[in-house]
């Protein structure tokens, strides 16, 4: 992926912000930016101030626990795209809606207004606005997670305060972090560069496409320094300190891909805070997309056998072994998840769906083994596999 000259890396080399260090959370964050200009800042206090007031409407006040603004802005590290017209965010907005009682009742009751709600407020954000329902006591009993970790480190309070998050400790270790959500940080980015290859394969080529093709690019090559560090028990909620505490670890093994993953992860980290949208040709970005994913098949491979303590040479020993790609998961339970998704007709009903996603995606992607004559095309190939990836995400 190739960097514009005047990119730099606020917060990493000589940006304007001193990074917290801290373990502790991070306050109400005072900027939804490092570096973006005051109208910048006014368009996404207002974007907050109509999705509070929105909320509001829907949700009864002895129901609503909090609002949260999660994500890169919500850290105070969102990208702003410069455009003609000015500064612009780039990134969606993430709203968590803490609301009291059972998650799939409120499921049920509040997913379709939010929804809804996001999609009215879309064009005034300029980007598009999601909304998650969680509720502050499941979030705190549930298994430590990269999601709740950030979530919890690094928020911008809508409604609600930093008391509301006592009891939250385990959330706010990354040594915390399980070994396995270095694996599905990489199977999510990895996903994302099997998309962008479908995307280049196609026979129209969009200005479109060739945004997303590039996106997906910066969050792979943010995401394999980041599972490194995760893997190691070394994550932070601010993307520059983890550039930081990148370049002075030293991975397992000394693998001969470190100092390109470094490289790739301050181009990556540059991208994030001061995004663009890319002009490239489909030439361009195909020839940047094959190293990328070479280098992503060498730090999976590495995670993998570091996480599972066995042997994979190459990606077809990976896909061919049988042994549990998910030995954290419950067996007992994963019958009752592969049940409920309809993939209990699986070969062993006691593994998670997950663990036939991880061999889809490195079968797709990474293995050079031409798919049968008469089978379905690349695309329609694709196509299943989202599927599957999204009941298992």
């Amino acid at each position: 992926m190739t960097t514009p000259a005047a990119s730099v890396l606020p917060g990493v080399a000589a940006g304007p912000r001193r990074l917290n260090r801290s373990v502790g959370p991070v306050a109400a964050a005072p900027r939804f930016t490092l570096d973006g200009g005051d109208a910048l800042e006014a368009r996404l206090g207002e974007v907050c101030r109509q999705v509070l007031a929105g909320v509001r409407g829907l949700i009864p006040p002895d129901r609503l626990e909090a609002v949260l603004l999660g994500g890169g802005y919500g850290r105070g590290e969102g990208g702003v795209l410069t455009t003609p017209e000015g500064e612009r965010p780039y990134n969606d907005l993430e709203f968590y809606v803490c609301v009291r009682g059972n998650r799939h009742l409120n499921e049920r009751r509040h997913r379709l207004p939010l929804a809804v709600l996001g999609e009215l407020l879309t064009p005034m954000a300029g980007v598009e606005i999601e909304f998650k329902l969680i509720s502050l006591e499941e979030l705190r009993r549930s298994p430590v997670s990269m999601f709740s970790y950030d979530l919890v480190m690094g928020h911008r309070w809508l409604l609600g305060h930093g008391g509301l998050l006592f009891g939250f400790t385990a959330h706010r270790l990354a040594a915390a972090i399980p070994a396995a959500e270095a694996t599905r940080l990489l199977l999510n980015r990895g996903s994302g560069l099997l998309f962008a290859r479908e995307r280049l394969e196609r026979a129209a080529f969009t200005p479109d496409d060739a945004d997303f093709v590039q996106r997906n690019l910066a969050k792979a090559e943010l995401a394999l320094g980041d599972a490194v560090l995760a893997a190691h028990g070394q994550y932070h909620w601010s993307c520059g300190e983890r550039h930081q505490r990148l370049l002075g670890l030293e991975p397992d093994g000394a693998p001969s891909w470190k100092e390109e993953v470094r490289a790739r992860h301050a181009t990556a980290v540059a991208f994030k805070l001061h995004p663009w949208r890319s002009p490239a040709a489909r030439a361009d970005l195909q020839a940047a997309h094959a190293p990328l994913a070479a280098l992503a098949e060498k730090v999976w491979l590495w995670q993998e056998q570091r996480r599972l303590g066995l042997r994979f040479a190459t990606i077809q020993d990976y896909i061919a072994s049988r042994a549990d790609k998910c030995p954290e998961t419950s067996r007992p339970r994963n019958v009752l998840v592969n049940l409920k998704l309809g993939t209990w007709f699986r070969a062993d009903p006691g593994c998670h769906p997950r663990d036939g996603v991880l061999r889809d995606l490195s079968r797709l992607l990474w293995d050079p083994a031409p798919p049968a004559p008469a089978g379905p095309p690349f695309s329609q190939r694709v196509a299943a596999y989202r599927a599957r990836w999204q009941r298992v995400n």
